[in-house]
């Protein structure tokens, strides 16, 4: 075969080769149709669940869960039998605001008591190279690791639910005053919940958006707003949700209503300003008498020690 042939053979198939990618770049650029139907169907909920449509996110333990589902299910129901309370373990979820059920924060806990059993077991086995520790003590201290790491999730569920009720109380005086405006302005309560859910971004504008996702399937909007008042942990958004419900029904004026509300919390954030002040104001004195006193005393006191030093025969 001449080098003509040779060259043309080669060409040909750099040129399908290049072909090929572009044709795979152009249908990567593409946008999908999940991503342009998606802002259009948001606050409609799924057949199987009343939350918000989000587009589906892959975590370390989602991968995880696909490796290894079956044993890590097993796992997951042996210690929901040992621990228990999956009602509560439900309700703290939804006070978080995770898209996740029982048996995946399950799976979460035994991937964390995974962790903290390798761990344990990488420290008991350098032990073990140095001499120290023995068979049994291991096992037990890897067991406790594997322990360790199930109340290390279940503890990181509470501290999450308390950091978005903390978020919450601290966006709740601004959403409260931007539905009074629009309320004020001639709007309906529902269209001022729908300028202020697609104005606005945070815990409380997800969770007013599942309200306003159940209102538009068809719910009463009192009882969607009561629905809100059951499931949040926080007093101040269920009365704000009750007083909503009660204004619709009884014509109380709704603005003022919600200024009211916007107002209460604002007060409230600033008592617990001043009593976690009152409270923290002997840890608050530790620095000062610890640190600064010692400090301006040797610098006080050192000159005069070095004056007498040099000045004593």
């Amino acid at each position: 075969m001449s080098t003509a042939v040779w060259g043309g053979l080669l060409g040909a198939v750099a040129g399908a080769g290049v072909l090929l990618v572009a044709l795979r770049i152009s249908v990567l650029r593409r946008p999908q149709l999940s991503l342009r139907v998606l802002p259009y169907v948001r606050d409609v909920p799924r057949l199987d669940e009343t939350r918000v449509v989000r587009p589906a996110a892959s975590t370390p333990t989602s991968a995880a869960a696909g490796i290894f589902g079956p044993v890590l299910r097993q796992a997951a129901d042996l210690v929901e039998r040992v621990l228990g309370g999956s009602s509560s373990v439900r309700r703290r979820l939804e006070r978080a605001g995770l898209d996740r059920t029982v048996q995946d924060f399950r799976i979460e806990q035994v991937v964390w008591g995974l962790v903290g059993f390798g761990a344990t077991a990488a420290l008991v086995l350098l032990r073990a190279l140095g001499g120290v520790g023995g068979v049994g003590s291991g096992l037990v201290f890897c067991v406790l690791g594997f322990v360790s790491g199930v109340l290390l999730r279940d503890n990181r569920l509470s501290t999450q639910v308390k950091n978005r009720e903390r978020q919450v109380l601290t966006e709740f005086p601004t959403v409260a005053e931007l539905l009074a405006l629009s309320v004020a302005a001639g709007e309906s309560p529902v269209s001022a919940l729908d300028r202020v859910v697609r104005r606005s971004h945070g815990a409380l504008s997800d969770d007013l958006g599942q309200v306003l996702a159940r209102i538009r399937t068809g719910e009463p909007v009192g009882v969607a707003f009561e629905s809100l008042a059951r499931t949040t942990g926080l007093p101040i958004v269920a009365r704000f949700a009750t007083g909503i419900t009660v204004a619709m029904e009884r014509g109380t004026p709704l603005a003022d209503v919600l200024h009211a509300q916007a107002a209460d919390v604002r007060e409230a954030g600033r008592r617990l300003l001043i009593e976690t002040a009152a409270r923290k104001e002997i840890a608050m004195m530790a620095p000062v008498v610890f640190f600064v006193l010692p400090v301006t005393i040797l610098f006080a006191f050192y000159p005069g020690v070095l004056g007498l030093r040099l000045t004593t025969p």
